[in-house]
């Protein structure tokens, strides 16, 4: 009897350092002071937005009706427009198989607390008999990123896909409904030089002013982060026409790039528009985790989400990163679907009734919010 209490005894302290390590390991690093968060999920809100077959669409590409969502729905853009969230999804119909084989539209939907969502029947930015079809079919509209100006002008930079090249695209609206494409936004960089290289994921830095997030300038000059694989810098004069940054050879100039033994060892692609903070300009980005030279804390291939921090009156000057990322995969739609390998992809966030709202695309076919509250910061 005595030796079966301490056998007990031994097997309960095990279980309590086992235990113990598992949390230490899986707890993230606390936040330095400049770092946005911490974002916490809801309870029983998540996903805020799926896949629907019933939704149908007048396609003016087949001319024919098309289930534009019936796939997936999945990496979102946020804004504020009317006291509301509205959100701009991706979504894949099923004409093809595998991810980026299908047509992708952007769908439009809006909440009054920024967790329930209703979306509109029909999607509000997609390919059509326009000037941009050679650049939109039969790929689509994809991963959009939104910001608002001062005056109410709303510009989504978008990625346009022909099943070739993938090249990143501005559109304006002042409803969020209807849009006016202006086309590949380094078309005219250059003479040129960079409209046939690929680009994509492009992140406006914007500023707090009397409670709305709002497209801002620094150094007379509008900017935005951009790129996949590395993050690149361009600005602009009118939000429609940029020039990327070049270093003294006239090559893209690499801001942030990905780190051997860090969860975002393969790639570090820019997330929503990026915030000027006193503390300087705060970049969430995605960071998809290595299996050969990443963090063995991550699954392979994963995408979890990470934070830069700019010095502001310098944007492309880092002075501070996040070694460990705020936000990982761990329900279970954040781990299955199109997309495995797990992924929080961070796209979306809007500043609403003093909260932030991050938005984000779950295994490439559902969307999820984090909620973040300044006033009940727990770092």
């Amino acid at each position: 009897m005595g030796k079966n209490r301490y056998s007990g005894i031994f097997a309960a302290i095990l279980l309590s350092l086992v235990m113990g390590r598992a949390l230490a390991q899986s707890k993230p690093d606390k936040l330095p002071a400049w770092a946005m968060g911490p974002f916490i999920r809801p309870a029983e809100v998540n996903s805020v937005i799926s896949p629907d077959s019933a939704t149908v669409f007048p396609d003016p590409m087949h001319k024919q009706a098309v289930q534009w969502e019936a796939n997936d729905t999945f990496n979102p853009a946020a804004a504020v427009y009317n006291h509301k969230i509205y959100l701009l999804y991706r979504a894949e119909d099923r004409s093809g198989k595998g991810i980026s084989q299908r047509t992708s539209r952007l769908g439009l939907a809006e909440s009054r607390d920024g967790l329930h969502m209703k979306k509109r029947p029909q999607p509000v930015l997609f390919p059509a008999d326009d000037a941009q079809k050679e650049f939109e079919w039969t790929g689509g509209c994809e991963d959009p990123r939104v910001a608002v100006t001062e005056s109410g002008t709303y510009v989504v930079l978008y990625t346009q896909w022909n099943h070739k090249l993938p090249r990143l695209a501005a559109a304006t609206s002042t409803d969020l409904v209807h849009w006016h494409k202006h086309g590949p936004v380094f078309q005219k960089a250059y003479g040129g030089r960079f409209f046939d290289r690929a680009s994509k994921s492009a992140s406006i830095i914007t500023r707090l002013a009397s409670g709305r997030q709002v497209i801002t300038k620094l150094n007379g000059k509008y900017w935005m982060y951009w790129g996949e694989e590395n993050v690149y810098a361009a600005t602009s004069t009118d939000l429609v026409n940029w020039t990327p940054v070049v270093d003294q050879d006239g090559n893209l100039k690499k801001i942030i790039s990905p780190r051997d033994g860090y969860f975002d060892s393969i790639f570090t692609e820019c997330g929503p528009p990026a915030i000027l903070t006193d503390a300087g300009i705060v970049l969430i980005y995605n960071g998809k985790n290595s299996s050969q030279n990443g963090d063995s804390r991550y699954a392979a291939n994963a995408y979890c989400a990470g934070q830069v921090l700019f010095d502001k009156n310098d944007p492309l000057k880092v002075v501070g990163r996040l070694d460990r990322p705020f936000l990982v995969p761990e329900a279970s739609f954040e781990k299955s679907g199109q997309y495995p390998a797990g992924t929080v992809f961070a796209e979306g966030m809007a500043y609403f009734n003093r909260k932030w709202y991050l938005y984000y695309g779950c295994a490439d076919s559902r969307v999820a919010v984090a909620v973040y509250e300044p006033g009940a910061d727990t770092r």
